[in-house]
């Protein structure tokens, strides 16, 4: 039936049949956590996976999306699917962490790295003790505008370089944490690091996770390309798309809002308090709704994928 509907549709099964349907993924999933429990049944257990998580997709692909529906997701089906990734997440942060650790001591060490990192244009601009983001505030919507466009190409390109065996999130993470060192250490050095951070806070709240979230979704499908497992290597490929899809998708709403920040309140001249406030605040709420506790009994709609 799942070879039917996949191929006709769902219309070209018949009443009965799409009953009989419902009924077989409810057992399946049944089935599905009693063999989790067996250690010997390994590939029964990823056999009958594969089928549960075909039968999902079918069933309810063609459901009507309406806006109770995504914010339905948003609270309770998007921290699922970040919890369940979040070995690719730790991943991701840790490659971004090395990036500006060897950022940070090549700058100390060598100075002349910097000067290549940042571009003449950029030291000067520090060395002058100003911010290189003041005049974002005079094209403030145009520059939100632009801002969103970019860190959202930059989180794309990131997620789907995981394809090309995990090459494109390892750069883009390792790359964006040795720059964050690099300015990090340049503006220390010239006694700015209260301007830098009081910048970054507001934005970079929402901004920096979702580009970690952005690696972990190129790195859980990286290992859906490089590790199959008893999958077809395309059905392994595509299950790690979907799941890497939904993680990616979550942070959508999280960069538009990063970008509004950055583009008005950030390199405003408000109170440097009030913008740690609002980054530390934004940052409890974004800790608070991904780690929130789950139930403990999954429903069968939100199947866990390998």
């Amino acid at each position: 039936m799942l070879s039917q509907a996949g191929s006709g549709g769902l219309r070209s099964l018949t009443h009965a049949e799409l009953a009989e349907t419902a009924l077989l993924y409810r057992q399946v999933a049944s089935d599905l956590s009693t063999l989790r429990q067996d250690s010997t049944a390994r590939a029964y257990t990823d056999h009958v996976n594969q089928l549960l998580a075909r039968a999902h997709h079918i069933i309810y692909s063609t459901r009507g999306t309406s806006f109770s529906t995504l914010v339905r997701y948003m609270r309770v089906g998007y921290p699922a699917v970040f919890q369940r990734n979040l070995r690719y997440v730790v991943l991701s942060l840790l490659v971004m962490l090395s990036g500006t650790a060897l950022g940070s001591v090549l700058t100390l060490a060598r100075p002349q790295f910097m000067h290549r990192m940042l571009g003449p244009a950029m030291v000067a601009t520090i060395e002058r003790h100003q911010m290189w983001t003041q005049s974002v505030v005079a094209v403030a919507p145009a520059a939100s505008g632009w801002l969103m466009t970019h860190n959202l190409s930059v989180c794309f390109v990131a997620f789907a370089g995981g394809v090309i065996f995990g090459i494109g999130p390892l750069y883009s993470m390792f790359l964006n944490g040795l720059l964050l060192g690099v300015i990090g250490v340049a503006c220390a050095q010239h006694g700015m690091t209260v301007d830098l951070w009081s910048f970054v806070a507001p934005h970079g709240a929402l901004e920096l996770p979702s580009i970690v979230i952005s690696g972990a979704a190129g790195f859980r499908l990286a290992h859906g390309v490089l590790f199959p497992g008893f999958y077809r290597w395309r059905d392994s490929v595509a299950l790690a798309g979907v799941e890497a899809a939904r993680l990616i998708a979550g942070i959508i709403p999280l960069l538009v809002i990063a970008g509004s920040l950055e583009g008005f309140f950030s390199p405003s001249s408000a109170p440097v308090g009030l913008k740690f406030a609002v980054g530390g605040m934004l940052f409890a709420l974004l800790s608070l709704w991904l780690f929130r506790p789950l139930p403990a009994k999954v429903p069968a709609t939100q199947v866990r994928v390998r």
